[in-house]
């Protein structure tokens, strides 16, 4: 399954995100490290990449735009590890809260790996907790991996497997007064360990509003002047759905239908 528009189109618009994105000024991951935002609320809109060339070009003079390595659009591998009976993957599906997901992430840009738990609560706050690992190959460090697992999900490393990796660009800004942090997800790609299914996004944009409050936060009415609407957005979930046929989906059926329709009106 995968989402798709006219490739030639594409290539302008990507063009011209790399080029507005490049118009912001910078800021290092150095000038970054006390906005980490470990314990925080999210908020998820999903737009196509139309959208976000107009977001960007409202957002001068209010945001910086990361810059790592030289660039400004960094690139992502996450892999998502679940039960034999995807408890994660049901725990979303089902509206449980709180919930978790297990996943491997690596920074490609800066070489970096963790093993990472991410939890939300049930009033909305997410905290994610996380170890180095050396690469995505995390059952080479098992001993570590469970130590770090077993408090948090109360399972070891024998218990999961990987079921969904990803692979992702993101452009990461943050307001001038360094409040809040918007993550910007594109050119998302999924591959499926248990089916060996793979899919692709086309135009589909995922941003996320990350902040410890509710600080004033410029973006919000950008996005409000834009009408992108607030819109939930689980990587893994959609993923694995888009990956396997076979998988319970009910309560997503509704979000793939939205989706498709949004990234075809680009």
């Amino acid at each position: 399954m995968y989402f798709c528009r006219d490739m030639v189109k594409n290539g302008f618009t990507d063009e011209r995100i790399r080029e507005l994105v490049g118009q912001l000024d910078s800021i290092t991951l150095e000038e970054m490290s006390g906005i980490k935002l470990m314990n925080r609320t999210d908020t998820k809109f999903v737009t196509n990449k139309h959208l976000l060339s107009r977001l960007l070009e409202m957002a001068r003079g209010e945001y910086y735009a990361q810059f790592t390595n030289e660039s400004r659009v960094a690139e992502y591998i996450t892999t998502y590890w679940d039960t034999d009976q995807l408890s994660y993957y049901f725990q979303h599906h089902n509206g449980r809260a709180p919930r978790q997901k297990v996943r491997v992430r690596t920074y490609v840009g800066s070489d970096l790996t963790f093993l990472e738990v991410k939890t939300k609560n049930n009033h909305g706050r997410t905290k994610k907790k996380r170890i180095a690992v050396p690469s995505q190959e995390v059952s080479k460090v098992q001993a570590e991996a469970d130590e770090f697992l077993n408090p948090l999900v109360h399972r070891s490393l024998a218990d999961i497997h990987p079921t969904v990796q990803n692979h992702f660009h993101r452009i990461t800004l943050v307001n001038k007064g360094k409040t809040e942090r918007l993550t910007i997800d594109f050119d998302v790609e999924f591959h499926n360990f248990e089916t060996g299914d793979e899919a692709q996004t086309g135009d589909l944009v995922i941003i996320e509003l990350k902040r410890d409050g509710n600080v004033p936060s410029p973006v919000l009415d950008i996005l409000r002047r834009l009408r992108i609407k607030p819109s939930g957005f689980s990587k893994y979930c959609i993923g694995s759905v888009m990956t396997n046929r076979g998988l319970k989906h009910n309560m997503f059926k509704e979000k793939m239908v939205w989706i498709r329709k949004l990234v075809e009106r680009a």
